[in-house]
């Protein structure tokens, strides 16, 4: 399974098209789709970025609500529904539409993430906001990793 770590800004030029951080495309070699999947964050004013792989998860996590139930209804829906597959160009970019742009605030440049099994897509400022909110969280909650099972 893929695994995306660090911070990558890169250009994103008139058409929507950006660069996947090379690291990034680099664990996604061996994905039966060469590319990513997008869809716009629940809780942030950024993109939510996987491997096609990891979007079959996400499915089977599905799977634990009952078929026709409202919260199985709109988690489908507002994760599925609004997702969108971008293929690699032969140069490693994808082309970003243009209301997923819009949603993150993104214009001449765009911060990939690494948030391990997935990565987000953030304006550069709001990134910089939302990662002194997350250091303050771990601070004051005093968060740590839970212990590994055997």
């Amino acid at each position: 399974m893929a695994l995306f770590l660090s911070t990558h800004i890169n250009k994103v030029d008139k058409k929507g098209r950006v660069s996947v951080p090379a690291q990034f495309r680099a664990e996604l070699v061996s994905e039966s789709f060469q590319g990513i999947v997008l869809f716009r964050s629940h809780a942030h004013a950024a993109l939510e970025g996987f491997a096609w792989s990891y979007m079959q998860e996400i499915s089977r996590r599905l799977e634990n609500f009952d078929l026709f139930s409202a919260v199985q209804d709109d988690l489908a829906t507002t994760v599925f529904g609004e997702s969108v597959q971008l293929a690699f160009d032969g140069e490693g970019r994808v082309v970003l539409p243009q209301d997923l742009m819009e949603f993150a605030g993104l214009t001449d440049t765009a911060s990939f993430v690494g948030l391990g099994n997935k990565f987000q897509i953030w304006d550069s400022a709001t990134l910089e906001l939302r990662r002194a909110e997350a250091r303050a969280n771990v601070k004051s909650k005093g968060l740590t990793l839970p212990k590994g099972g055997a």
